[in-house]
């Protein structure tokens, strides 16, 4: 019995044995079967995808090549509008990368993949939008320097006053304006600032008025005193006839009866500062041939006393004094009459010198100008 039972429970064991084996060959197979399955699976559907990606390609190229042309068929109408070469770049560039997004989307949706190309285009504008947040001082002067460029307030080497800076106009890039003031300083202004303040244009009406205030005595005759400065006005050449000068009571001081001058005068040609000088100088000699009195106001005057010795010093030390300080003043004067004379009525315009000075300056900021 014991020998049967021992035989017994071999053969089962190498039933269930040989049995375990056949389940370990079948599930070792049927994995085989279904790995091949899944690359005969994926073969098939790249095979059948290889035509749409093929295509996808294609088109990702011919969207790239035709981005250009097609850029610069779509911008002829703005160069009816304006002939800005900044508002075209921009425009041109923008038309182009929107053809190379398109290409790429209808790449995506041939691959199959339609949800990530949403995803991307979803992504592409929030990350737009993050970044217009981040550079938005940036994108504020650069949308500035488009308006400028299709308005155009001024020129290059117009005379302007921009944020209270009075200066030239040498360039105008993308970022920021660069003037150069009547002292040579190169002063870039970013456009933003320059869009947003007042602009004062002097170039646009080159006819400048200016200004300048004298005081006569009480007792002259208003009239004849306004009718000799107008005649004298007339008589400069810087000063234009028309508008005419004018000369009008400003106000009633304590000593002296206020008059303003205004003349006009072209800045191109002349400088209005120079000009007021000259008319001052002339004034006052006119004036004084005229015996027209300019009294000071009244002031306090405190004589000290002093005795007759030391009084006789103080006079002849300032004779001989002022004889030898005359005569040397005077044989100063004729040397040099000739040449003074000629910068005291040189009232050219200074915009012309400025001018020169920054086309031989240095420029501070790579870039070119857009107006």
């Amino acid at each position: 019995m014991e020998i049967n039972n021992l035989i017994k429970n071999q053969m089962t064991n190498v039933i269930q044995a040989a049995a375990s084996r056949e389940v370990t060959e079948a599930v070792s197979t049927s994995d085989t079967l279904s790995l091949s399955a899944q690359v005969v699976h994926f073969l098939q559907t790249a095979w059948q995808l290889l035509p749409a990606l093929a295509l996808g390609i294609v088109v990702i190229v011919l969207c790239y090549y035709l981005a250009r042309p097609i850029s610069y068929l779509l911008i002829k109408p703005i160069g009816y509008v304006s002939k800005s070469r900044l508002l075209h770049l921009v425009t041109r560039r923008f038309i182009s990368v929107l053809v190379i997004f398109f290409g790429i989307y209808i790449f995506l949706r041939l691959a199959g993949l339609s949800e990530f190309a949403v995803a991307v285009m979803s992504g592409t504008g929030l990350v737009g939008l993050i970044l217009g947040f981040a550079f938005r001082d940036i994108a504020e002067n650069f949308i500035s320097s488009m308006l400028l460029s299709v308005q155009r307030p001024f020129r290059i080497d117009d005379v302007i006053e921009v944020d209270n800076r009075l200066g030239i106009v040498k360039k105008v890039t993308a970022r920021a304006t660069t003037l150069v003031d009547y002292d040579g300083n190169h002063i870039q202004i970013p456009n933003a600032t320059v869009y947003k303040n007042v602009i004062k244009n002097f170039t646009a009406n080159p006819r400048t008025r200016g200004h300048f205030k004298i005081g006569i005595g009480y007792d002259n005759d208003i009239r004849l005193t306004q009718q000799i400065a107008i005649d004298l006005l007339k008589e400069q050449s810087a000063v234009l006839n028309d508008p005419s000068p004018q000369v009008l009571l400003e106000a009633l001081g304590s000593a002296t009866i206020n008059l303003t001058i205004y003349f006009w005068v072209n800045s191109e040609q002349h400088s209005p500062i120079k000009v007021a000088s000259q008319l001052m100088r002339e004034t006052v000699n006119c004036f004084t041939e005229h015996g027209i009195s300019m009294p000071d106001d009244a002031r306090e005057r405190i004589i000290i006393a002093a005795n007759s010795e030391t009084q006789e010093t103080i006079e002849e030390a300032t004779s001989n004094l002022s004889s030898s300080s005359g005569a040397f003043v005077k044989q100063k004067n004729k040397t040099t009459a000739s040449a003074v004379d000629a910068d005291i009525d040189d009232v050219s315009s200074d915009a012309d010198e400025i001018r020169e000075q920054a086309e031989r300056a240095r420029s501070p900021e790579e870039g070119d100008n857009i107006i």
